[in-house]
């Protein structure tokens, strides 16, 4: 037994509780974020105003997804182990990215072509917004809708006991791993295209400087097309990702807008890989300000100091709240962010 308390045993049980509960779970609930984050960072970055439809668009392409789903398990098709709803993906993103241009071409490119101020897109961005979320609630309902098949678990709890002999089981379920594989994969595509294609270079040139991009010759209606083709993607592959970890359900994606602006603000926001940083920064806040610590010192503390208390800093209701606090001070400490983006 060591001195402070804890056994070999107790420190990997430790290690496993908290693997179980905050690292894997930050992890892919970060991965979330950050695809999420990326979205708004272009819009602002390309654009130039704060896309309040964000969520929306994201809660749009999951719902497609949800439906495409149901009905291709209507039908007898399934996707074995993995989930059916990935086959049902491509269909979702395809009509994602035409309710954003659709959208774009109605309501955005007027605005543009009036030279408005980013205040007025993002009035407008909160109209489009509300109009989403009536669609949606109209087309699904306002309540939880589960749309996992397949193989739920990669590693299940009591597989893990068995083969370890630890009193603490790791589980890890086929959402959050598709979750952080996907989102790496993304990224890292996101980036080739951004640093290697003819037309990344011309929007990462039109977001630097808009009039030197068009002496240039850079086609801005391309630029913009590209934008929320990209931003239309993430978005709804970031919501089925969700949707899959947790469930659909539409007003828990408007609460998500919060920590997609407070992702992005923090690692700079018109910032890509600030984006990302920023995406785990606030996914790891909010799951490990929220986690009750009573079992895990339990394993590393001697028995006369187990605490008594949860040792739970805030409830898992106030976990949106975190990303709020987390913006509020970016803003007031360092309103460029980790990476030093644009200030709003």
């Amino acid at each position: 037994m060591l001195s402070w308390g804890g056994s070999l045993t107790d420190i990997l049980n430790a290690i496993v509780l908290i693997s179980n509960f905050v690292i894997i779970p930050a992890l892919s609930y970060g991965s979330q974020l950050a695809l999420g984050a990326l979205g708004v960072t272009m819009v602002y970055a390309i654009l130039r105003f704060a896309n309040f439809a964000h969520s929306a668009l994201m809660a749009f392409g999951t719902m497609v997804t949800v439906l495409t789903t149901w009905w291709l398990q209507s039908v007898g098709v399934s996707f074995g182990p993995l989930p059916t709803a990935l086959l049902a993906l491509p269909f979702a993103i395809a009509v994602t990215i035409f309710v954003a241009l659709f959208t774009d071409r109605t309501v955005y490119r007027f605005y543009r072509n009036k030279r408005s101020t980013s205040a007025v897109f993002v009035i407008a961005s909160i109209g489009v917004m509300y109009v989403l979320n009536g669609i949606i609630r109209f087309i699904i309902g306002p309540n939880d809708q589960r749309f996992f098949d397949g193989e739920r678990f990669i590693i299940k709890a009591r597989a893990f006991k068995e083969m370890t002999g630890l009193g603490e089981g790791l589980a890890i379920k086929v959402s959050q791993g598709l979750t952080v594989g996907i989102a790496l994969v993304l990224v890292v595509a996101l980036f080739w295209f951004l640093q290697k294609t003819r037309t990344g270079k011309a929007m990462r040139a039109y977001s630097d400087n808009e009039d030197l991009a068009l002496l240039s010759g850079v086609d801005p209606e391309r630029v913009v097309m590209v934008t929320w083709i990209i931003t239309a993607a993430l978005a709804t592959i970031a919501g089925t990702l969700y949707g899959l970890d947790k469930s659909f359900k539409p007003f828990i994606y408007f609460q998500l807008l919060l920590p997609f602006f407070a992702a992005a603000i923090v690692g700079g926001i018109g910032k890509p890989l600030g984006a990302i940083i920023g995406g785990f920064v606030v996914a790891f806040s909010e799951v490990s300000i929220t986690y009750a610590y009573k079992k895990f010192f339990k394993y590393l503390l001697p028995e006369d100091w187990a605490p008594d208390g949860l040792l739970q800093l805030l409830s898992t209701d106030y976990k949106f709240a975190i990303s709020f606090i987390i913006l509020v001070l970016v803003l007031l400490i360092r309103p460029t962010g980790i990476l030093k983006g644009r200030t709003i």
